[in-house]
Order: structure tokens, then sequence, then C-alpha cells
């Protein structure tokens, strides 16, 4: 039989009974719960040692000029963005207006160029073709595929057997 408090959000009451956070109430709850169950017992006893551990566990003390050792070390850091941009900052320092101009010119030319790229619309359908496929038979479509299909299978036959398609 499965214990009912082995759930995640009840391994967190748990873990909530070894660190004595626990209200009288959840707290009986659990103690009767654990004379029945070995398996909660045994996670609460791991719980419990790790507490203990953490109990004993005495940090060694922070030195009188920690802080301003941090504080130091942390400006002298350099981020990877800055170590990207270093090379760059004589042309923008000196040159800095000129090259957010011709930032803005490309921007603006490949917004133009993008916009007379695009395709023309496709031309509405001719009513004799649209007329001519509604008029063809079923058997005559799956034909005109099956045939299409033996097509394809000899061209990859004959691409496969040339001399070019091997190199």
């Amino acid at each position: 039989m499965r214990c009912p408090l082995g759930a995640r959000e009840d391994a967190e009451l748990l873990v909530a009974y070894t660190s004595r956070k626990l209200d009288a109430a959840k707290t009986a709850f659990v103690e009767a719960h654990l004379e029945s169950c070995g398996e909660c017992q045994e996670f609460v006893r791991q719980q419990q040692a790790v507490w203990e551990a953490l109990d004993l566990w005495e940090a060694e003390p922070v030195s009188t000029d920690f802080n301003r050792r941090l504080y130091q070390r942390i400006e002298t850091q350099v981020s990877w963005w800055e170590r990207v941009l270093r090379p760059l900052r004589p042309l923008v320092a000196h040159k800095g207006v000129p090259l957010a101009a011709a930032a803005s010119l490309v921007l603006v030319a490949a917004a133009v160029l993008d916009h007379s790229a695009a395709p023309p619309p496709k031309p509405a359908p001719n009513p004799a073709q649209v007329a001519t496929v509604e008029s063809l038979q079923p058997e005559q479509v799956v034909n005109a595929l099956d045939q299409m299909e033996e097509l394809n299978k000899f061209n990859r036959r004959m691409r496969s057997d040339t001399p070019d398609a091997k190199m």
C-alpha cells in the first residue's frame, strides 16, 4: 500500500515537520502517521540528520575588509558585452553622430527594399481552367497521381544511375 504522504507536497510537510515549522495540529497528524509508516520514518531520520549537521556547522568569520574587497572586485570585472564593444568605443566617441545616422539610413533602406521585394499578388484563376478541373472524375485524378508517382520513381532511378549523381 502506498503512503498517503508520498506525494511531493506531503514531502514538504515532512520537511517542515523536521524543521519544527508546523503548528500543533499538523505536528500531531504527522507524528500519528509516523508511528505506522516506515518510509516516512526513514525520510524524517534523514532530514533530522541534515538539520543536525547544519546545527554543527560553523561558518568561517568574514574578514573586516570583505565588503571593500568584494565591491572592488565587482568594479574591476568586465562583462563579455563590454569586452566586445571596447574596440568600437573610439569610433563611437569621435564619430558617434555620423555612425548613428549611417546605421539609421541602413535600417530605413532595408525596410524599403524589403517592402519592394515582396512578390506580386497571384492572378485570379482562369474560369475555363476552374471549370476543367471541376469536371474531372475522381478516377481521372487518381490515375493522374499514380502516373506522376511512377514518373518520380523513374526520375529518381535515372538520377542514381548517372555517373554525375554518384560524385
